[in-house]
């Protein structure tokens, strides 16, 4: 099983397929990202473009999801399946 910290490296580096159960029991298929030159650039109000310190939440990942092009996130416990679709 992959931990918090193996979806962050493996999304900083590839786009990725997540397949995660939602909080309302329906499945989804995400492809995302945390890839630097693949995030869109930083804006003001968009509290998660922004590069400061925050409270880690090790129970979900904030994802940059590139079919919707917005920020999603998903539950590390409700992950089904991960895989890389390329780098």
């Amino acid at each position: 099983m992959m931990t918090y910290q193996d979806y962050l490296d493996n999304l900083k580096q590839n786009i990725c397929e997540v397949t995660f159960n939602k909080i309302n029991g329906e499945q989804r298929v995400m492809t995302c990202t945390l890839k630097e030159d693949t995030l869109p650039p930083a804006k003001k109000d968009e509290p998660l473009t922004q590069k400061k310190v925050r409270e880690i939440n090790e129970n979900v990942v904030s994802v940059w999801d590139v079919k919707a092009e917005g920020w999603r996130s998903f539950r590390v416990a409700n992950v089904t399946n991960f895989e890389i679709k390329h780098a």
